[in-house]
C-alpha cells in the first residue's frame, strides 16, 4: 500500500493511506511528542471524520497489536511443514521480572527450549535479539518452540 506523507508546518507531519473501501487511515504526529489517529471522509482526505488522540505509550501499544500478528502469521506460514514448532507472541509486561532485565537474564534457551527470533517494540521490530538485548515493559517478544515450550516460557516470562 501507498503511504502518503504530509508535512505539517508548524505541527508535525500526517501519514495515511487510502483503504480499499475509499477511506483514508492515518496518523497525526505532532513536533511536542502527541500522536492521533484520524479517519477521513471518503469524498475529502481533509475532512476528518473521527480522530482518536493517542499518547505515546499508546501508539507503541497499537503498533504492536498491528505489528506483532503480522510477523507470526508470517512466521507460522514458513513452519507449516515442521511438525511440533509453533509462532507465537508473549509479552513484556510492566509486572514482568524481566522488565528492565536482558534476554540473557531469562534464560528462556536453556530452561525452556524456545528462541526469541524478534521484539516488537512500539513500531519498530527487533529481529535476532542478542543475549545484551534489555526488555521493557510493553514489549512482545515472538518466540518460536514446541507447545510445551512455549507454555513454561509464557510462565518464566511472568513468574520469574
Amino acid at each position: 500500500m501507498h503511504v502518503e506523507v504530509t508535512p505539517l508546518p508548524g505541527i508535525g507531519t500526517r501519514q495515511d493511506f487510502q483503504t480499499r473501501s475509499g477511506r483514508r487511515i492515518g496518523i497525526v504526529s505532532y513536533r511536542d511528542g502527541r500522536f492521533e489517529l484520524i479517519i477521513s471522509k471518503t469524498d475529502d482526505p481533509d475532512a476528518c471524520v473521527a480522530s482518536i488522540p493517542l499518547s505515546p505509550e499508546e501508539i507503541n501499544t497499537l503498533a504492536n497489536l498491528l505489528g506483532a500478528p503480522q510477523l507470526v502469521n508470517h512466521l507460522e506460514r514458513q513452519h507449516t511443514e515442521v511438525g511440533g514448532i509453533s509462532t507465537t507472541q508473549l509479552p513484556i509486561t510492566p509486572a514482568s521480572p524481566f522488565d528492565g532485565r536482558t534476554l540473557g537474564d531469562t534464560e528462556l534457551r536453556t530452561r525452556t527450549g524456545v528462541s526469541v527470533v524478534a521484539v516488537m517494540r512500539g513500531a519498530a521490530a527487533h529481529p535476532s535479539p542478542t543475549p545484551d538485548f534489555r526488555f521493557l515493559g510493553g514489549d512482545l517478544l515472538v518466540v518460536v518452540g514446541t507447545p510445551d515450550g512455549i507454555a513454561k516460557a509464557a510462565d518464566r516470562l511472568d513468574r520469574g
